[in-house]
Order: C-alpha cells, then structure tokens, then sequence
C-alpha cells in the first residue's frame, strides 16, 4: 500500500493567522455592473410600488370603515327615535325599516323582541352577525362599532354561486345602543338594547378592486421603470465600454490610442480627461525610455567601435614593429610606428577623458553651478584663442539685439487710400490688409562685447566656448568671416521650462517667444544670450537634428582628419543643461551654422556679497577694470568695455 502523506496549505506571505483574506469569486464579484444596477433599480422599484400600494389600500380601508361607523351610529340613532313604531310593526314585512341594516331589538333584560329585518340574502343565502346570546351583551361595547363574523344560512332548495357564498360570508360591523321609551297606559319608562348591523361585503369588494388596480399598476411601472433604467444604464455605460475597448488595444501595444472626449462636467467626461492625460504622460514616458535605451545602445556600439579603431591601431603598429625588428632600418621604422602608437594613444585618451565628462554630467557630478562667472572674459579668450588659431579669419563682436517686425501677406491687395481730411493732410484712414503677426529675431549690434556676470560653473562654461570654437576652426575655412555676440534678454519663461526645450528651430522658437512677452509684459527671467554665427559649408537639415548626439559627427572621414571625437557638442549639450538653459543650432542666412546658448543670470549681487566667494585667481572672474555697472533698456545689469581694450585683447574686428 502507498503510504498518504498530509501537506499543509500553503498561507500566503505576509498574511497572519486568523485573519480571512477577501474572496474575490464571490457570486456578486462576477455579477456585470449593468446588471447590478438594473436589480437594483428593480428592487427599489418593487419595495417602493408595494408600499405605495399598501399604504393607498390601508388609507382606503380606514376610510371605508369611518363612513360604515357613521352610517351605523346615524341609522342606530333613527332606530331608537322610531322604537315605538318598530315594536308595534311587523318587522317581517318588506319595505318597513332600513332595507340594508340587520335590526334586533331586545328589552331591558337583553332578551330579543324583534330581529326579523334581515335583509341580506344573495340567491337563498340568508346571512346574519354572529350576536351574543340571549339575555346576554357578549364583548360588544354599548355605542361602539365591533366587527363580528356572519352566520350563513343556505336555503336547502337554493343552488348559490361562489359570489353570493363569498358576499354572504363578509363579516360584519355591529354597533349596540340602549334605548329608552315612556309607556302612557303603564305611566312609566320601558328599556331595552338595539342592535344595529351592516355587512362589509360593498367594502370588502372595494378594497378587492383597489387592491387588484394597485397591484396591476405596481406590475406595469416596475416593468417600465426596468425596460427604462435597463436602456438608460446601458446608454450611459458605452463611455465606459468605449475606455474599456480603448485600454485592451493599449493593452495590446497602441500606446496612441486615445478615449473619445465626454462634457468634462459629468463623471465619465472628467474620467476620460484624466485618463486621456495619464496615457500621454504614459506614452511620453514610454517614449523617452525608448529613445533612452536605443541611445544607449547606440551610444555603448559607437564607444565600442571608437575605442576598437585606436586599439587596432597600437596593436597593428605594435606588431609591425616585432615583425620588422631583424631587417635594416627597424630603428628609423621604430621611430615612426612609436609615433603612429602615441597618436592612437592619445586618441584614446581623449576620447576616454570625454566618456568620462559625459558620465559625470549624466550623474550630476563634476559641476558646480553656483559660482560667479564673467563670461565677458571668457568669451574674449574663445575668441582670442580663434583669432590665434587662424589669424586670416574676420571675427565680429557685438551685442544681441531683440528685433520685431510685421510681416505682411504679399499676395493680398494694397491697402485704399481714402481722402484725408483738413487735420489728416491726406493721410489714410484705413490701415493696411494683410498682417500674419509679429516675428520676433535675434540680431548683431556691433561694438565691444558687454560685461556679462552670470552665476555657473567658471571652468565648463569655458569648456562650452572652447568646444564650439573648436567646431569652428576644425570644419570652417579659416578665412570665413564668423560674429560672436552675447547680452541679456529678458524671457517670459522659468528656467525649469527651459532645460526641456529641444535643442533645434523649435526650441529657439519658443525662447524668442518668451522674450517678446517679456518684452510686451516688462516681467521675465533674466538669460545670458551668446551666440557664435559661422559662414562655413553648413550641415544639412537633416542633421542638424543629429549634431548633439553622442558619436554623431556629419562626416565622419572629416571628423577623424581633424582629430574630433564626437562627443564635443554632446558635452556642450549636457553642460548647458545643467545650468538650466537652452543650446540650440540654427542655419546661417547665406550658409553656415549659428549656435545660441541661454542660461540663467542668476542672483550675481548676493554672491558677490557673500564672504569667501570672491577669489581673484578663479577661472572665469570679473575683470578688474571693469567700469561701474549702468542700466540698460531692459533693466539689467551689465559692464561696457571701452573700445581700445576690445581691440588691444581680443581678435574682434574694430569699429571703422
């Protein structure tokens, strides 16, 4: 025999003992929502149709019985005035007496004189009240209505239908009241109890058909009131189904899919808003992972491959110089494969030293945004150290200048000229046709370069300037002329917003939008704004796009005789977002690249002011002979040059 082994339940993970987990496959669980709410409408329908119809049916029942009381005291009354003429009647004659009562008389010792009134017979169905006996008042109260039960009497020749049994056996109301007559022949007062009776069948059968009419009314309006709330729930529940369609195909990979916009003041319209707006954050963030992770990869295949082509090369050299040792001449032959080894060598020290940068930015390290910088001298030196790399090269200095104008439509019709009047001297009065809008620009005003503080990092700004110039000098003729221009532009926009704009036409777009509203509102941020316009061969459009990738060079052969990286614009890019602003590449009118750097200003006055922070042989300081700082249009701060200083220091043109 097999031997049975027990094995105890397993008890979930971070559940405790006695404590009941919730069923989820519970009969109500897997009931649809639909159908819950048409029960539910459906019940209370029912409980409130059948309270209604209770409450009509009692209300009627009390009424009905008010009235039967009042006709019985009111006929009980008439009896007694009229004792003397009932007593002396034949009770047993039709037509005397109140043809719808039961009447019993009984004297002052409750025995019965007279009880032949009795006019309830339905097709030989006699039907009476059940009275005391006898000689006796039984539980019936003098002067109060008392319902008792009939007594049906069936004539034994009589055949009656199930009705006339049913009317015949209604109970009955009964009311007993003392009368009191003076006899004249005895001189005295004689006594006695009249009973008074009237079947409830009439009312019986009233409330029979008011009970019926109730119900059949309860039965139509449950079933309307169902067939209505089936077709209103359903109506109402296609937003739901139409988000349930919509997040299985999103399930299903369409990160595009988006739900049908509803009135945002009902539930279902404020749902589909805030789902609408989950998913695009979802799909945005979706996005940027994938973007993410196949630069990454791009960026992990380029290293690779970057790295791969020095290596080869100190291998193969390295080799050749093994294999060449025995032959004649392998000392001149050294000399040369040595040098072909340094070259790769320090190649691969570049190129691992801007990995390195790289890394650090991506990390937040290796950048201190919050000491002051005079960019006024460090963009001197970028252009000195231009002007000295290729002397025959025409250098422009200058101020940016924010410049508006109104472009009209050429195509539509001039604008008529209507007569002026004596005041006007023939002036027109309409005004011209054809406007689109205001295009805000950046322009060159040539002069000295402006004395510029900002608050950054003193040594990756220079690296920013550097790296550019470097661009410059490697893929432009030496005699292209090139302007450099820097100032502070007031912009409408926080400079969180600002590291997210895209590093092309669109980001510098909305940047020079943000200026015009700074300028129309006088309210904004201040930004340092330097550009470095080139007349060089260019880049194509589509690769402008590119220039701030990671190993991305627009020809590479050109690139590597030059001795580039790939990685230069990709730091200028992190540099420049570290400090919370914009680096963007723009075409040349003419041909050639224009790079714009914004970033920041910074509070300069409350650093200057702080203890320690000044230190005369820091990398990107003030100048000492600055002059005193003025106000420009715009309000802000800055430092003039005089003339002879920017001609004497630095490669820019002088004024003519």
């Amino acid at each position: 025999m097999k031997s049975s082994t027990y094995r105890a339940p397993v008890r979930p993970e971070g559940g405790q003992q006695g404590q009941r987990q919730p069923r989820h496959d519970s009969l109500l669980a897997g009931i649809p929502l639909s159908t819950k709410l048409v029960a539910s409408m459906l019940i209370l329908l029912i409980v409130g149709t059948v309270g209604i119809s209770v409450a009509i049916c009692q209300m009627a029942d009390d009424y009905l019985m008010k009235k039967t009381d009042t006709q019985l005291i009111r006929q009980a009354n008439l009896g007694i005035r009229n004792a003397t003429l009932l007593k002396q009647e034949d009770l047993s004659k039709s037509g005397l007496g109140p043809t719808d009562y039961f009447l019993q008389i009984r004297d002052d010792q409750l025995q019965i004189i007279a009880d032949d009134l009795n006019p309830m017979q339905f097709n030989g169905v006699v039907s009476r009240p059940r009275l005391p006996a006898n000689g006796t008042m039984g539980s019936i109260p003098l002067g109060q209505p008392t319902t008792v039960p009939a007594y049906v009497k069936v004539n034994s020749k009589a055949s009656p239908d199930r009705d006339s049994l049913k009317r015949a056996g209604a109970s009955w109301r009964v009311v007993a009241m003392q009368w009191r007559l003076h006899s004249d022949l005895e001189d005295s007062d004689i006594s006695g109890v009249l009973y008074i009776g009237l079947s409830m069948s009439d009312q019986n059968e009233a409330l029979h058909a008011l009970t019926t009419f109730c119900l059949v009314m309860s039965v139509i309006v449950v079933l309307l009131g169902g067939v209505v709330s089936a077709l209103l729930i359903q109506s109402t529940l296609v937003p739901l189904k139409r988000i349930e369609k919509t997040a299985a195909m999103i399930a299903a990979g369409n990160l595009h899919q988006r739900i049908p916009s509803f009135p945002e003041n009902t539930e279902v319209g404020s749902l589909a808003a805030s789902l609408n707006v989950m998913l695009a954050r979802i799909e945005q963030s979706f996005n940027e992972q994938k973007r993410t992770t196949e630069k990454m990869k791009r960026f992990v295949s380029d290293a690779s491959h970057e790295l791969r082509t020095p290596l080869a090369a100190i291998h193969g050299y390295a080799e050749l110089y093994r294999m060449q040792r025995a032959y004649p001449g392998a000392l001149e032959r050294a000399d040369e494969s040595i040098r072909h080894i340094e070259d790769s060598s320090s190649r691969m020290t570049d190129l691992v030293s801007d990995l390195l940068s790289l890394a650090r930015l991506d990390e937040g390290r290796g950048i201190n945004t919050n000491l002051p910088v005079d960019m006024t001298g460090l963009v001197r030196d970028s252009v000195d150290d231009l002007h000295a790399l290729d002397p025959e090269r025409q250098i422009i200095c200058g101020t940016v200048t924010v410049v508006t104008e109104t472009r009209e439509d050429p195509s539509s019709p001039p604008a008529p000229k209507g007569r002026g009047s004596a005041k006007g001297k023939g002036r027109a009065r309409t005004k011209p046709v054809g406007r689109v809008g205001v295009v805000t620009s950046l322009s060159l005003q040539e002069g000295p370069l402006p004395g510029v503080e900002v608050v950054g990092d003193p040594s990756r700004l220079r690296q920013v300037a550097t790296n550019i110039v470097g661009n410059i000098h490697r893929y432009t003729p030496s005699d292209s002329p090139v302007q450099v221009t820097m100032g502070l532009l007031n912009a409408a926009i926080p400079p969180e917003a600002m590291a997210r704009l895209g590093s092309d036409e669109t980001g510098m777009a909305h940047f020079l939008d943000a200026v015009q509203v700074a300028q129309n509102s006088r309210v904004g941020t201040p930004y340092l704004v330097l550009r470095f316009i080139d007349h060089g061969p260019g880049v194509p459009a589509e690769s402008r796009a590119r220039l701030f990738e990671r190993f991305y060079t627009a020809d590479p052969s050109r690139a590597r005789e030059k001795g580039g990286t790939g990685l230069g614009l990709a730091i200028v890019q992190s540099i420049v977002k570290a400090h919370h602003g914009l680096i963007c590449v723009e075409e040349t009118p003419g041909g050639g690249l224009t790079f714009t750097m914004a970033i920041p200003q910074g509070q300069v006055e409350s650093l200057r002011q702080t203890p320690g922070s000044a230190e005369p042989d820091r990398p990107g300081r003030q100048s000492p002979h600055s002059q005193e700082s003025v106000r420009t249009s715009q309000g802000l701060r800055t430092h003039p040059e005089p003339p002879k200083q920017q001609v004497g220091s630095s490669g820019c043109t002088p004024l003519t």
